[in-house]
């Protein structure tokens, strides 16, 4: 028989929502008692402990509960399947803790909701996830000042549009790289901000008439603060695409750094040799030295940013409250994609560390170009009072007529330049030809660039000494995050544990 003939006769309901169980239901579930079990019985622990301290239900019924809770077995619901007696999670340890405390149990409940419950423990989840993968974004950055550290003085091109541009070092790129990383993990900070403020006590979404204490159990579950409008404690989704968001560009923007890596390790280039550790051979071809941690690093930052993208997209279009699409849906997409960022940034932290840069390769091709000729052009502002857009149609026409012949800038001279300035101008330039090659010279190009923010020695010192500094501050920063969050759970198992003993 069809389908289609199964649902004319009404034959379907013979399979009551067999496919919605294994489609949502199932899965749903299964993710839920791997991540949302621990937050879940912290936040029966900290509701308990605030009904009771409210006076909103007895020390002796207060105790049976905790007693109950205390006995879930976490390991045998890491074990367990999907029941279809139960809709969710939930509800399975509700049904325990009844069976063992008696119907007293279901006081538990009282001015809460599977609402704010369900919120508080994703951003539970997320403050935690997000919280390892800045640990991971600071494991680069610091690989990132080693490098700089290391490099401060390696003279490499700069590239614009893919062309040769100016001199530089590869300290001042890589401290480029760790600035942008840098403001990556702000928006990282700002998410978790965002994201560690306490729902609960909104109960479905219009708080309760008991007298409840928000802000102790936010407190107790180390969270900086509560969502103060009930309504936005559960309408408000940005907190998932605040996150999503943060994780998203930080991917992108990595991804660019990422693929410079992947254009220097060519023979082409030849500016860098990835690690054996992160090197793979080809199968047939010998001489093949295929970079690929490099490339999986590229691609599953690619990755990485789509699966947040459709975190942000799946909230696109809902309605401004209680809805599947901010909940139980869009929390795998997101957990996936921070959680995979941290073993990617982790991952990246330990190739950069280890790679082995041929700056003399690098300082070889800047020799080689005529990158450095800026310089040229603002030596006849500085010392012939030449007009800058005058030197620099003198100077471009050289380049032009040196390159348009095989020269090279070592076979260039003063006179070359005195006869093109004689052409367009009619008047010699006259520097000496001391001045002409300082000024042909990369190395020079770079000692004199000591403007703020330079790749002059001294600029990349002082940037480095700086940035080491606020590295510091951010790792205290998440040492402190961490610190609070244990706080509060050796806070909240304290006050469990004498609430327990019914006193």
């Amino acid at each position: 028989m069809s389908l289609i003939g199964d649902y004319r006769n009404g034959e379907v309901k013979k399979f009551p929502g067999k496919k919605y169980v294994k489609a949502v239901l199932e899965p749903t579930y299964d993710v839920a008692k791997r991540y949302l079990i621990g937050p879940m019985l912290n936040i029966n622990k900290a509701h308990l402990v605030m009904l009771k301290e409210k006076g909103i239900i007895s020390s002796k019924d207060a105790a049976a509960i905790a007693r109950a809770v205390e006995e879930i077995d976490i390991e045998a619901i890491s074990r367990s399947s999907y029941d279809e007696k139960y809709e969710d999670l939930f509800f399975v340890v509700e049904g325990l803790i009844i069976e063992k405390a008696g119907q007293v149990g279901g006081n538990l409940h009282i001015a809460r909701s599977r609402n704010d419950m369900g919120v508080t423990m994703y951003r539970m989840v997320i403050r935690e996830l997000l919280l390892k993968f800045i640990a991971s974004v600071q494991m680069l950055k610091k690989s990132l000042l080693f490098m700089a550290d290391k490099h401060k003085e390696s003279v490499m091109l700069a590239y614009t549009h893919t062309q040769q541009a100016q001199p530089t070092t590869l300290g001042h790129y890589l401290i480029a790289v760790y600035d942008q990383l840098s403001r990556d993990e702000a928006r990282l900070r700002a998410a978790y901000r965002t994201v560690n403020k306490s729902p609960m006590g909104a109960a479905a979404i219009t708080t309760s008439g008991f007298n409840i204490d928000r802000q102790m159990v936010a407190e107790l579950l180390g969270f900086d603060g509560i969502i103060e409008n009930s309504y936005d404690a559960i309408a408000g989704g940005d907190y998932l695409t605040e996150t999503a968001s943060a994780v998203k560009l930080t991917c992108v923007h990595t991804g660019r750094f990422v693929h410079d890596l992947l254009l220097w390790a060519t023979q082409e280039f030849d500016f860098v040799r990835i690690a054996d550790p992160y090197v793979q051979i080809s199968s047939i071809m010998p001489q093949k030295r295929n970079p690929v941690g490099v490339e999986h690093v590229r691609s599953l930052l690619s990755a990485v940013t789509a699966t947040a993208e459709a975190a942000i997209y799946m909230q696109h279009n809902t309605p401004f409250g209680d809805i599947v699409d901010t909940e139980d849906d869009i929390q795998l997409f997101l957990w996936e994609a921070i959680e995979k960022g941290s073993l990617i940034f982790s991952l990246l932290a330990d190739i950069v560390v280890t790679a082995d840069f041929n700056t003399s390769k690098m300082e070889a091709i800047a020799k080689e170009s005529f990158a450095a000729v800026t310089e040229l052009a603002d030596v006849l502002v500085r010392e012939k009072g030449i007009p800058f857009r005058i030197a620099h149609h003198l100077v471009s026409n050289m380049v032009r007529e040196a390159l348009s012949n095989g020269l090279k800038p070592s076979d260039v001279s003063a006179a070359m330049l005195d006869q093109v300035s004689i052409k367009e101008t009619g008047t010699f330039v006259g520097i000496s030809e001391e001045t002409f090659r300082k000024a042909l010279d990369p190395l020079h190009f770079v000692k004199v660039r000591k403007v703020t923010g330079g790749p002059a020695l001294c600029e990349v010192e002082r940037m480095l000494k700086e940035r080491k500094e606020t590295l510091f501050a951010d790792e205290k920063w998440l040492k402190d995050a961490n610190n609070k969050l244990d706080a509060a759970k050796q806070m909240l198992d304290e006050k469990f544990r004498v609430l327990k003993g019914g006193i």
